[in-house]
């Protein structure tokens, strides 16, 4: 819930999204392919910007494109995305304790919200649920911290995806999704790669600014 004041005020919301930020870039590039897909299996831009707003989950909107495009009826449709996703079904079952002091409205948008990579990040950084009230703010607001970049990441470069899809050459077609599934993956691994690379070289930088003990 990145809108509400207690969280974005909060100082550990800043920190959440500077730790979700070496992932956004790959995010985008996810995103952006996701928006182009859509729009060139013949949906309507109208149809692609409701279903990134309303779906909000890369693997079940990739999973229904082909369905779409067969012309597979609604219910296969939906049963697709529901399986592609059932994953959350644990994630939600691991992350009750944690949120379950707040108001549905809250878990509802929480559960909206929380994708992969916010949650494999959250669980890694708290390993307990907070027992105190001031505990229990600063994870939600790290949390949305995460939530929100990533929910940004994601529906900007999703739609940025569907406005130019129809500037590309309609003889490509999906040929050019593929390209940009490419792209995804590189970004996502040169982002991983930089934070392992900038840890290092931080841990190299304490190490040699350490002073030198006597024997």
């Amino acid at each position: 819930m990145f809108f509400l004041p207690s969280l974005y005020r909060h100082p550990e919301f800043a920190k959440g999204a500077r730790d979700l930020a070496p992932q956004a870039l790959g995010i985008a590039a996810w995103g952006l392919m996701t928006g182009v897909a859509m729009v060139k299996s013949g949906m309507s831009v109208f149809e692609c910007v409701l279903m990134t707003l309303v779906v909000f989950a890369g693997s079940s909107q990739l999973a229904a494109i082909p369905l779409i495009i067969a012309g597979a009826p609604a219910w296969v449709i939906l049963a697709t995305g529901f399986c592609v996703n059932l994953r959350f079904v644990v994630f939600s079952l691991h992350l009750r304790p944690y949120l379950i002091h707040l108001p549905l409205w809250r878990r509802l948008g929480h559960g909206y919200l929380t994708a992969d990579v916010s949650y494999v990040l959250f669980t890694k950084r708290f390993s307990q649920a907070a027992q105190t009230r001031q505990g229990k703010l600063a994870q939600e607001a790290y949390l949305a911290g995460y939530d929100g970049l990533n929910w940004l990441s994601w529906v900007t470069s999703s739609w940025v995806g569907i406005t130019l899809a129809n500037g590309i050459a309609p003889a490509w077609g999906l040929g050019f999704a593929d390209i940009l599934c490419l792209l995804g993956i590189l970004c996502s691994l040169a982002s991983s790669r930089m934070r392992v690379l900038s840890g290092g070289w931080r841990a190299l930088l304490r190490w040699r600014l350490m002073p030198c003990r006597s024997s």
